[in-house]
């Protein structure tokens, strides 16, 4: 679970006093929306997602009718992306298949939040009976953890970010994917990540934090725009920065900024060319091979 989507329920309460909670307590095959999405519908706003597409748009539609009535029980709908299944069709065809469970939320329950956002390894377990609400005869239930999950930083928005994200998606990363075309094709099709942002790349830096848990990867249009990114980045503490293109791409970059008096420890720290040497050749190749340096320097010590 992140902790910025209970930041953001947490001030919907205050202002709004109730919503509709869904979360995605399975999932099975290459179903977008995975165990452990989140999505809050309001009689205002909404924010977070089930894992986007008509499925989500009917059952934002849903949510906001369980609104028009005074209460309602916990309860959960099963979603299957095959338009050949005989019952609960999504709509979608990418295969596979998620439950959806929906809660009744009112600002009594702000305490649990609070308890969510303030307590390290705080346990918290949806079930038929509400929220934390303790039973032995559960008839579905889904439990986790407020851990935060180390945080990838998408840098381009292309084919290469669009299957890197997928890839990244199956695994317990948040992810954040940032370009700055309006509009592109792969931007708007890419449903695998926490959040999208079209931004101006020479303001970067204010959209990535620091931190230990924190890895960022450049994969932009072209040299310029590589250039711009590295010279924003380069300085600040992440666990891992990577950046996507060709040796000799990467060589004449690195040397200008050292003309240009950047630290030659600091550019050292880059991975680049990114990715594991696999003699990547398509997109998909080229996005399993960063995903896997991303696991290897996460899961052990360089």
């Amino acid at each position: 679970m992140t902790k910025s989507f209970y930041k953001e329920l947490q001030q919907a309460l205050q202002s709004e006093k109730r919503l509709v909670l869904m979360v995605v307590i399975t999932n099975e095959g290459s179903s977008p929306g995975r165990k452990g999405f989140k999505m809050a519908v309001t009689k205002n706003a909404m924010f977070g997602t089930i894992g986007g597409g008509i499925m989500e748009h009917k059952l934002v539609e849903y949510a906001q009718s369980l609104l028009g009535k005074p209460s309602f029980e916990p309860l959960i709908k099963h979603q299957i992306h095959d338009k050949s299944a005989p019952k609960d069709q999504s709509g979608m065809i990418c295969s596979g298949q998620q439950t959806i469970a929906f809660f009744n939320i009112t600002n009594e329950f702000i305490p649990l939040v609070n308890q969510i956002l303030t307590e390290e390894n705080f346990k918290i377990t949806y079930n038929n009976f509400g929220i934390n609400v303790p039973s032995e005869n559960e008839a579905w239930s889904f439990t986790e953890s407020n851990i935060q999950r180390q945080k990838v930083y998408i840098i381009g928005g292309g084919h290469v970010g669009l299957a890197l994200s997928e890839v990244l998606s199956r695994m317990d990363f948040e992810i954040h994917i940032f370009d700055h075309r309006e509009n592109l094709n792969t931007m708007i099709q890419n449903q695998f990540v926490d959040s999208i942002q079209t931004v101006e790349l020479g303001q970067i830096d204010a959209y990535i934090p620091e931190g230990n848990d924190v890895y960022v990867v450049i994969m932009s249009f072209g040299y310029r725009t590589d250039d711009v990114i590295i010279r924003k980045l380069i300085n600040k503490n992440f666990k891992y920065i990577g950046m996507l293109g060709s040796k000799e791409k990467i060589a004449t970059l690195f040397q200008s900024m050292i003309v240009d008096g950047f630290d030659k420890d600091r550019i050292a720290q880059v991975y680049a060319p990114i990715g594991i040497d696999i003699k990547s050749e398509t997109t998909q190749e080229i996005a399993i091979s960063v995903a896997a340096q991303l696991i290897r320097v996460k899961n052990q010590n360089r």
